[in-house]
């Protein structure tokens, strides 16, 4: 009996065994991948960030020191980041550093005495301030600004580590 075209199995071959292969090893990476995130702090009093990988390239923003970025990408010495507002640029990576910082992402914030809204509320932080992370708690921030203010800050009114 013979099967019609469209009824018949066909065989994979070597070419498609290794597509497949290399699809479903892409599908259990990729995930992982972009669930971590690294994160890097300006180390410098000012650093560009950049249109490209390269001093050759404009300049987009200049950051302050302890500004936080997510590293999207790495080439060479360059890194790929992106801000709180979601915008994208390169900085050298040898100006930047691991002393974690956050931003402030809404129009006013409360900061408190402790890690809870039932604390009193010793100031208040606005959009884009930069706040140095003194410690973590369920939730909160402990904050400390360059001025001297310091508190905690719900932890989903900021963006950093």
């Amino acid at each position: 009996m013979t099967l019609p075209a469209a009824a018949r199995r066909l065989d994979p071959g070597p070419g498609l065994i290794a597509l497949l292969t290399l699809l479903a090893l892409l599908a259990f990476l990729l995930p992982a991948r972009a669930a971590a995130q690294t994160m890097v702090s300006v180390d410098r009093p000012t650093v560009n960030m950049r249109a490209g990988a390269g001093t050759q390239h404009p300049v987009l923003w200049a950051l302050a020191q302890g500004y936080p970025l997510q590293v999207v990408a790495r080439e060479g010495e360059w890194l790929q980041v992106r801000d709180f507002e979601g915008d994208t640029g390169w900085v050298l990576a040898r100006l930047t550093g691991r002393e974690p910082h956050v931003v402030v992402k809404v129009p006013r914030a409360n900061l408190r005495a402790g890690p809870a809204t039932t604390q009193r509320i010793v100031g208040r932080a606005t959009y884009g301030e930069l706040w140095r992370t003194v410690d973590r708690r369920a939730g909160w921030v402990q904050v400390r600004h360059a001025d001297g203010r310091s508190g905690w800050i719900a932890r989903d009114l900021v963006w950093g580590w």
